[in-house]
C-alpha cells in the first residue's frame, strides 16, 4: 500500500515563501508521475503542480512563474516550493501520485497553507 505524507504547510504572510514536501512509501517511486492538488473552501480540487516520471513539468497559470514542482527519487520525495504567496493561494494542498500506465493512484491526506496578513 503506497503512503503519501506532506509537511510543510503553515502560515504565511502574503508576498512570502513555503517549502511543502511530499515523502511516499510502499512504492517504486520512481515510477510514478506525481503532483500537487489544492482545494479552497467552496472551491474543486485543482492541478497546481506535476512533475512525470521523467522529470517533465506543467503548472497551473495561476501559480507559473511563482511555485517550482521538483522530485528526489532518491529521498522518495516531491517538493512543491512557493514563492510570492498571494491569499488566494490558501488552500488544503495535496500530493497525488499515479503509475505512468494510470492502473493506480494515491492522495496524501494534505496540508494547510494560509496565507494572510
Amino acid at each position: 500500500q503506497v503512503q503519501l505524507v506532506e509537511s510543510g504547510g503553515g502560515l504565511v504572510q502574503p508576498g512570502g515563501s513555503l517549502n511543502l514536501s511530499c515523502t511516499a512509501s510502499g512504492t517504486i517511486f520512481k515510477l510514478y508521475n506525481m503532483a500537487w492538488y489544492r482545494q479552497a473552501p467552496g472551491k474543486q480540487r485543482e492541478l497546481v503542480a506535476a512533475i512525470t516520471s521523467g522529470g517533465i513539468r506543467n503548472y497551473a497559470d495561476s501559480v507559473k512563474g511563482r511555485f517550482t514542482i521538483s522530485r528526489d527519487n532518491a529521498k522518495n520525495t516531491v517538493y512543491l516550493r512557493m514563492d510570492s504567496l498571494k491569499p488566494e493561494d490558501t488552500a488544503v494542498y495535496y500530493c497525488h501520485a499515479a503509475l505512468v500506465d494510470s492502473t493506480f493512484n494515491s492522495w496524501g491526506r494534505g496540508t494547510q497553507v494560509t496565507v494572510s496578513s
